[in-house]
């Protein structure tokens, strides 16, 4: 596989990752609430697995991967281009769905083009290449937007700055664009590769797939899951009791972060902090998040993966309304601000932990014939209670911010009480066997 070409998805992900930010904050100098922040989110996150699932089948149908991939990037050109020329909410949020539809449809069809024509001993590797660059893109987004908001609002009004933003982020993923028409492998053919499908595929994404900057600091989005393999009625019929259980306790978590990260630009705008505070305060969690990847994959090697889930689960839970006393405390003054970040970070990190715990979780809860279907449904589910939780974070969060962090981190502690159920429940049939 030529590199060449990925580049161009990372000018592309640095689109992503700062209309990940600035659409919220453009909403927020638009006068929209926390709830319309809630249904801003909400629509993000509903549109990922539709698009997930209906672009991988077609690129399985057709062979035709170049064209999606390059008309998904045109679609978030276009969509970060137009927000700024609109004063009215509603129309911000139709561009913003339009933005993470071609996100999520061209995460499954990326997949297919970075395990082409190479063997399948390096699927992982490549998959972990492309996770690589489009993390370090997401990263640069957060940055640039950091620095854009820092620099410019010496000089212009606030609105102003968040406005002007959107030109580089729109430049880049023109610059995408065309780096893909130019450096994007050709397609394979009707039917394309048919070795990447299926199994074989899935249990390479799960070998290179990390959740880097982008879902720690925006978590609603659909993952680099394979939808392909999905087949509801045969994964109910097979389906487990511990892995119905584990699948609530995953939706009261991700409602819990979506409570929380829905309306959380709004609250950091109203306590105070700038644009530029609120942007470095995203790289931190996402950045935290990054760097402790790796350290969470040898933990959970190494240790009880179900009983590290549920640390991390119960310290975010306290985390999470930690913030609003902090904001109600300290405001946007240095103390405040270093404050917020040590919480941040430690949100980042214990993203870290639970990203690759779950899918740990899933893949032995999982009877080995539905393995991948139910990872699958792990990032469908995710994506449904982001869009259920950002709705009802709104919501809240127009009532008192203070009780719409209280509900998150209560529903996160609700999620991390179930899998103290699961990991009992899964231990006494080992327990009953010992006795045996």
């Amino acid at each position: 596989m030529a590199e060449r070409w990925l580049y161009g998805w990372g000018l592309g992900s640095v689109a992503f990752g700062g209309a990940s930010l600035v659409v919220p904050l453009y909403v927020v100098e638009l006068g929209g609430g926390p709830f319309v922040l809630g249904v801003l989110a909400a629509v993000a996150a509903l549109v990922g697995v539709p698009a997930a699932l209906g672009a991988g089948r077609i690129a399985d149908r057709t062979g035709k991967r170049r064209p999606i991939v390059l008309a998904m990037l045109a679609v978030v050109a276009v969509g970060i281009g137009v927000i700024p020329l609109t004063g009215r909410v509603t129309p911000v949020i139709v561009a913003n769905g339009a933005i993470w539809f071609a996100f999520a449809a061209a995460t499954p069809v990326l997949t297919l083009l970075a395990v082409a024509d190479v063997p399948e001993s390096a699927w992982s590797e490549r998959i972990a290449l492309l996770n690589q660059y489009q993390g370090i893109g997401w990263a640069l987004g957060l940055l640039l937007g950091a620095v854009w908001t820092s620099v410019g609002g010496r000089f212009l009004s606030a609105e102003a700055v968040i406005r002007w933003l959107f030109v580089p982020f729109a430049v880049c993923a023109v610059l995408g664009l065309a780096l893909g028409v130019r450096t994007l492998p050709p397609d394979p053919g009707p039917g394309g590769d048919r070795r990447a499908s299926g199994t074989r595929l899935r249990r390479a994404i799960r070998a290179a797939d990390r959740f880097s900057v982008r879902t720690a600091a925006f978590p609603v989005t659909v993952g680099r899951a394979d939808f392909r393999g999905l087949h509801p009625r045969r994964f109910a019929d097979r389906f487990t009791p511990a892995l119905a259980l584990y699948f609530v306790a995953v939706f009261c978590a991700f409602a819990g972060f979506a409570v929380f990260f829905a309306p959380l630009p709004a609250f950091l705008t109203a306590v105070g902090f700038g644009s530029d505070g609120v942007f470095a305060l995203y790289l931190i969690n996402g950045l935290a998040a990054a760097v402790s990847f790796g350290a969470a994959g040898r933990l959970t090697a190494d240790r009880d993966a179900a009983l590290l889930q549920i640390a991390s689960l119960s310290t975010r839970a306290v985390a999470l309304p930690a913030l609003a006393l902090v904001g109600a405390a300290w405001g946007a003054a240095a103390l405040g601000f270093g404050v917020a970040a040590a919480v941040f970070a430690v949100i980042g990190v214990t993203w870290a932990v639970i990203a690759v715990t779950a899918g740990t979780l899933v893949a032995r809860l999982s009877p080995l014939s539905i393995r991948g279907e139910a990872l699958g449904t792990y990032a469908a589910l995710g994506a449904l209670a982001g869009g259920v939780g950002s709705v009802a974070g709104g919501w809240l969060a127009a009532l008192s911010y203070a009780v719409a962090f209280g509900v998150a981190g209560g529903l996160v502690l609700l999620g991390a009480a179930l899998v103290v159920l699961v990991r009992r429940y899964t231990a006494a049939p080992a327990l009953d066997r010992t006795a045996s």
